[in-house]
């Protein structure tokens, strides 16, 4: 149960920052402000949370209960090198899945907070179905993580960087290369003059099985029957696009070898 509003310093404007800035903001939590490098992209956030907007690190709140850093994870050691100065007792959490929470170095009170899910500008996610894991580097920090995770889901789950970079892996394959699938279907079938949407019963009940059944079990198709005939033939349409033919290949390779 939330004891108190937490004050919130937003280090990021994108896809994730704007859903979760959202979420903290309707659980009652102050953002008192946020951080973007292009002011229009601060200023398209702040709006909806009630924040100061800048695209200055410098020109941030020296105080608040946590700074949440949601930046390219190529962009996150320059931006709390910045966020330091004059912050140095201040709380951070950065939200990067891959990312290490050492990457905090010495700062005194750092940790993650990692909502794991896929995120868009114009679809609002369901933070109630999230699941949040959280780090700390110190007893502190981890409880300030679990208390203000808690707040937006109840699923939060306490885990150290290495495991959560396995996990993110495995978000990659289960979510970025599953929709990459989709995208490869969606463009065979333009090549016909058919939409995606005819594939979209199939892709429905595809997920829904995995809610009650393991992935391997819902497996289905010609790689999983050995059907050579039909995969030899599929191969052949593939030939004028042999990346998306070696990707045929290694993909019914990896569900042969997965069934044994």
């Amino acid at each position: 149960m939330q004891q108190k509003p937490f004050s919130i310093v937003m280090v990021g404007a994108g896809r994730l920052a704007t859903n979760l800035a959202l979420a903290l903001h309707e659980s009652g939590h102050q953002v008192a402000a946020v951080y973007s490098r292009t002011i229009e992209s601060a200023q398209r956030l702040a709006c909806q949370v009630g924040a100061m907007a800048t695209s200055d690190i410098a020109a941030l709140p020296r105080q608040a209960d946590a700074f949440i850093v949601a930046v390219k994870d190529d962009a996150l050691a320059n931006v709390v090198s910045q966020l330091e100065k004059g912050r140095e007792d201040c709380c951070f959490f950065h939200t990067a899945g891959s990312m290490p929470m050492a990457i905090f170095g010495s700062h005194r009170l750092h940790g993650v907070f990692y909502p794991m899910q896929t995120f868009s500008m114009d679809k609002r996610v369901d933070f109630k179905k999230v699941h949040i894991f959280i780090e700390g580097n110190s007893p502190e920090t981890l409880q300030l993580a679990q208390q203000l995770a808690q707040t937006v889901s109840p699923h939060v789950h306490e885990m150290t960087s290495e495991q959560r970079r396995q996990l993110h892996l495995a978000a990659v394959f289960g979510c970025n290369f599953a929709n990459h699938c989709f995208a490869l279907s969606a463009r065979i079938l333009e090549r016909q003059g058919l939409p995606f949407d005819v594939m979209l019963p199939l892709v429905d009940e595809t997920t829904a099985k995995v809610h009650t059944m393991h992935p391997r079990d819902a497996q289905t198709g010609p790689a999983v029957r050995s059907d050579e005939n039909v995969m030899g033939a599929q191969r052949q349409m593939l030939a004028d696009e042999p990346l998306l033919q070696q990707i045929y290949t290694l993909m019914s390779e990896s569900i042969q070898q997965t069934k044994k």
